[in-house]
């Protein structure tokens, strides 16, 4: 009995062959930590690789840009002093619309025809963030299968965040290193809602106001005053059963711009018909955009509105460091709870309320 109770015992004991070891680690992983080990690049290499038309570095540099680590915000503040001498030789075009209206199937076949005449094409698509959970989808380079694999075009989906209009707050410097890196044409696509297209207006030479016929926001489109800023407007999807409607909204449109003022750029806004999907008009679209910049550069316009657009952004960038600073203040922090919680209770107005937290703020 206990020879039978020593050998069971010696089989529990027993070690068993476990699960083999791989024969070597995942070579993601090996990867991951040598770039986590190896010496980040210099300012000048990024300058150096960018200008060479290197995209690895360019996204690498537009990703320091995007993030709001003081240390990456300095490197990138260096990286686009470098780049600005190699900038300002580019095309730049905002093409807005509301949602559904096709503007990323519009933009592929838009980018695919100006790489095919030559041209190397970066649209920077702002993508929606969630005003609820700050998530975006980021999902143009789904939507644009064939323009992301073509080797003379990047494209670079940003989250919206928090900025006014929806616009990505550091979109205008990420133009700047694109140029750097030799894309003739800067795509800027607009979330299409609240005020972005105000924002895009003002860093874009042309801008393009994509509508769809039969959605019933023709009228909606010309009380917005929209079409104020459009330098032309494409109808899209004029294709199947909607190329009716679409040359009658042509119609249309073409009517009421005749109700605006003569642009000061001195060019009249066109009206075309597109189709996207089917490629249909787009050359149409390119040539009518080329018309537009030998008319704006002959009469000297071109060169003004790029200075405009810089006073803009010196004025909005001076206006963002103050707000910025303004409510970082230790004073304005520990005062603005209890002056909103007066508001709420009535007893004190919000001008009030703002003009006591001013004067906090610059007591300091």
């Amino acid at each position: 009995m206990q020879k039978n109770k020593d050998e069971k015992s010696k089989k529990t004991l027993t070690e068993i062959e476990g699960v083999a070891q791989p024969d070597k680690i995942n070579q993601k992983s090996i990867n991951f930590i040598k770039r986590k080990r190896i010496k980040q690049p210099s300012v000048e290499e990024f300058i150096q690789e960018i200008i060479s038309g290197n995209i690895s570095f360019l996204s690498r540099a537009i990703t320091l840009i995007e993030s709001s680590n003081p240390k990456h915000q300095e490197k990138a503040n260096k990286i686009l002093e470098g780049c600005l001498p190699h900038a300002n030789n580019s095309y730049r075009i905002g093409i807005t619309g509301v949602p559904g209206v096709g503007k990323s199937t519009f933009i592929e076949s838009f980018g695919n025809e100006l790489t095919k005449k030559g041209h190397k094409v970066a649209v920077l698509a702002i993508d929606p963030s969630s005003s609820i959970n700050k998530g975006s989808i980021l999902g143009d380079k789904t939507r644009m299968e064939t323009l992301v694999n073509n080797p003379k075009a990047f494209i670079r989906p940003s989250p919206s965040g928090e900025s006014l209009g929806g616009v990505a707050q550091k979109t205008r410097e990420t133009i700047i290193l694109c140029e750097a890196a030799g894309y003739s044409h800067i795509i800027v696509e607009t979330v299409g809602v609240g005020q972005s297209e105000t924002m895009v207006h003002s860093m874009v030479d042309f801008f393009l106001l994509l509508k769809v016929a039969g959605t019933g926001d023709e009228l909606q489109g010309i009380k917005r005053g929209i079409i104020e800023m459009a330098d032309a407007i494409a109808i899209n999807k004029a294709d199947g059963d909607n190329i009716k409607r679409a040359k009658q909204a042509k119609l249309d449109f073409s009517k009421a711009l005749h109700l605006y003022p003569l642009k000061e750029n001195g060019w009249t806004p066109k009206v075309l018909t597109c189709s996207g999907l089917n490629n249909l008009g787009v050359l149409e679209i390119i040539s009518m955009i080329e018309s537009f910049f030998e008319t704006t550069k002959a009469n000297n316009y071109f060169t003004k509105r790029r200075e405009s657009q810089n006073h803009f952004w010196f004025q909005q960038t001076i206006e963002d460091a103050l707000k910025r600073q303004f409510f970082e203040n230790n004073n304005v922090k520990n005062k603005i709870s209890d002056l909103e919680s007066s508001i709420n209770q009535h007893k004190l107005t919000p001008f009030e309320a703002a003009k006591q937290l001013l004067e906090l703020y610059f007591m300091k």
